[in-house]
């Protein structure tokens, strides 16, 4: 077990929808006393389970609606499972939502104190790593504008310089390759490239074959929740290939 990183046993996410839209919170108090509330259950996650060892890169593939985020939520600790449980042996950095937590009306180096805080960081290890933020954000002067005049793209890059300034155990990535410019995906690249050289465990998720095959080791396949092929990333990205077609 010493070197074991992550281990996802059973995992099940289970949400209860009701049958019938209710428009209205009206319309759901009078059904609800009268207890014409039907319901269906949606399993977001149906009996997941793996293991990885230290330095393994697990790509996550799959089409829309999968469950490829919901399990990524669930291995961060964001999501509780309905059943089953995760075991992470150190520490984790999700960049699930690049920017997701900025204030709108803050400027960019007042969100870093404000993001920080959020993701953990004590004031001491932000100031020690503010201008290797600053310089690897490369917003300019736009660091002290409010954030609520950034693009998308200068979110996602404050985001992941925050995300990335430490060095984790498990690094999960969902989907944040893809954004930004040609130059910021370049840079975004060579940063987890340097993670991976110091051995850290690895959750991706991409629909890009190219990127599963050229980042990482491992592969699964969701379908409904469930995985439904599990081997190395090269027959993962082929076997997603078959189901989209191509």
């Amino acid at each position: 077990m010493a070197d074991t990183s992550l281990i996802v046993n059973n995992v099940s996410v289970r949400y209860r929808l009701t049958e019938e839209k209710v428009d209205n919170l009206k319309e759901y108090v009078i059904k609800l006393v009268k207890r014409d509330l039907r319901y269906k259950d949606f399993l977001a996650l149906d009996d997941v389970s793996f293991e990885l060892k230290k330095g393994d890169r697990l790509a996550v593939m799959g089409k829309n609606g999968a469950g490829k985020s919901t399990l990524m939520k669930v291995v961060a600790g964001v999501l509780k499972p309905s059943s089953g449980n995760v075991t992470c042996c150190g520490n984790v950095a999700p960049l699930l939502e690049l920017g997701a937590g900025f204030d709108m009306q803050y400027s960019g180096a007042e969100n870093i104190w404000l993001y920080g805080a959020m993701l953990g960081y004590s004031k001491a290890f932000i100031k020690s790593r503010y201008d290797e933020i600053v310089e690897f954000a490369d917003l300019g002067a736009f660091i002290n504008s409010p954030v609520k005049n950034y693009s998308s793209g200068m979110r996602a890059r404050l985001g992941f310089a925050l995300a990335t300034v430490v060095e984790p155990d498990i690094l999960i990535l969902d989907e944040v390759l893809s954004v930004g410019d040609a130059a910021f995906k370049k840079k975004s690249e060579q940063k987890i490239m340097s993670m991976f050289d110091k051995g850290t465990t690895v959750l991706f998720v991409s629909h890009s074959e190219t990127q599963v095959k050229n980042l990482c080791t491992k592969g699964i396949l969701l379908d409904h929740g469930k995985i439904v092929f599990s081997g190395t990333a090269k027959e993962t990205a082929e076997e997603y290939s078959k189901i989209n077609g191509k």
